[in-house]
């Protein structure tokens, strides 16, 4: 069976790269569900999926990223705009479904579509209600663990001997675990001894520690610090677009009266800032930071 699955892999590689973006798309509408009802307390599973009003959504309704755009973002039953977040969340993960499928082994690429939704959802959540459930930063310590363990390869261990690679994937789990942890918990406290209140909140502490299970001690790093740079941008941007559209700017005025920018001067969440770094690391610049701080370490010893 799993020959005739690698020979259709290799005679139509379109095929299952197909497959990967379809669950993607699925999963991501699972995610839109984990999301809104997680920090509501509610269950996941039941009931299905329900309009705000109260009404079942029918299947036909609920068919990712095209029923958005299908009922032109509003609800059937009551005409009821809903948001383009949800298309946007079962895109966002399809996209990086299939980037993960594309740029490594197909077992790599299984254990980081894991990663994937949990980095997706702990970022959506945090940016909606500034907290990280636990599931989501302890389950991506847990599960990265075990999969380095039971998949070596996710830590780049897959020449080394069978009865070896488990125990170095195991190791890189947790030093990834500990310093991504450490770091910025060292970091957090730092920056509360200086600025007399809490900078980071334990969540981010947590999360951090998560990601290094996945992309160890150097993705770990590149997490916390690459993740500072891309908030920093994107915050640069939003800034950028509300000085250039008037509308945006007069609807932050009086939504903030002391802060027109809305966002100077706020408390941010950083979760989605370390998903991003993590994402980026693990689904395109793994192979030349890893490089970068080998070199580093080599120049170190050598003085």
């Amino acid at each position: 069976m799993f020959s005739d699955l690698k020979a259709i892999d290799q005679e139509f590689p379109a095929f299952f790269a197909s497959m990967i973006f379809i669950l993607g798309a699925l999963v991501g509408s699972f995610l839109n569900v984990c999301i809104y009802r997680i920090p509501a307390k509610k269950s996941i599973v039941h009931p299905g999926s329900t309009c705000a009003c109260g009404k079942p959504i029918k299947w036909y309704d609920n068919i990712p990223i095209f029923s958005w755009f299908i009922l032109q973002g509003k609800a059937r039953c009551c005409k009821a705009p809903y948001s383009f977040r949800y298309p946007f969340i079962e895109l966002l993960t399809a996209g990086l479904f299939l980037a993960a499928w594309l740029q490594h082994p197909h077992a790599k690429a299984a254990c980081l579509l894991l990663f994937i939704a949990l980095m997706i959802c702990a970022a959506f959540i945090d940016f909606d209600h500034m907290e990280i459930p636990d599931r989501f930063s302890y389950g991506a310590a847990l599960f990265g663990t075990i999969l380095s363990v039971t998949v070596p390869s996710l830590h780049g261990f897959q020449d080394v001997a069978p009865m070896i690679a488990p125990i170095k994937g195991f190791f890189e789990a947790i030093i990834g675990i500990m310093i991504g942890s450490g770091l910025i918990l060292w970091i957090a406290l730092a920056s509360e001894a200086i600025l007399r209140k809490e900078a980071m909140g334990f969540g981010d502490v947590k999360l951090l520690g998560g990601i290094g299970a996945f992309a160890g001690w150097q993705g770990a790093v590149f997490a916390l610090f690459g993740g500072a740079v891309i908030g920093t941008i994107g915050l640069g941007i939003w800034l950028l677009i509300k000085a250039l559209i008037p509308s945006l700017r007069k609807k932050a005025a009086i939504e903030n009266e002391e802060d027109a920018d809305g966002l100077i001067g706020k408390q941010m969440p950083f979760g989605p800032m370390l998903a991003a770094g993590g994402l980026l690391y693990l689904l395109l610049l793994e192979k030349e930071v890893d490089q970068y701080f080998a070199l580093a370490i080599e120049l170190v010893q050598s003085k």
